[in-house]
């Protein structure tokens, strides 16, 4: 039975919104699933991904194969990258302390750079609004002598 990590949609027209699920490859795309792994918004600036790293790592350690959206959302979150480390461990370059110090020093800086891409798009949107309404100045009218009769 061959398994695959995908995408299954949900919310409503032109407002998407995916859960992360381990289904069989015959069945539908909205269908029948086997274990559902975590949520996927591309709403949101940059895109919110909620993910349950352990269980996805144990799916893709028994063979799973991700959809090409789902390996670029597990390369965002770093599950490929811990098992790249953890098969690093496994041929014995380096022991599993050293694996998991380099996947925190990693997952510390990719926080960094989402945080700064939240508040830069907070700035850029607050930027955008409108500014408030002023009323313009009133000027003093000028009676023109001349105008009148």
């Amino acid at each position: 039975m061959p398994v695959k990590i995908r995408l299954q949609r949900h919310g409503s027209k032109k407002r998407p919104f995916y859960f992360i699920v381990v289904a069989d490859a015959r069945s539908p795309r909205d269908g029948k699933f086997i274990q559902k792994l975590g949520t996927y918004n591309p709403l949101t600036t940059p895109h919110t991904v909620q993910l349950d790293r352990q269980r996805a790592l144990d799916w893709l350690s028994k063979g799973a194969q991700p959809t090409d959206t789902v390996r670029k959302l597990l390369s965002f979150k770093g599950v490929l990258y811990l098992k790249h480390l953890l098969r690093g461990v496994s041929l014995g370059l380096f022991d599993d302390a050293t694996a998991m110090e380099k996947f925190q020093a990693w997952h510390s800086e990719h926080e960094a750079q989402v945080r700064q891409k939240q508040e830069a798009s907070m700035r850029e949107r607050r930027t955008r609004r409108n500014p408030p309404y002023r009323r313009p100045e009133r000027r003093p009218q000028q009676n023109d002598a001349g105008a009148e009769g």
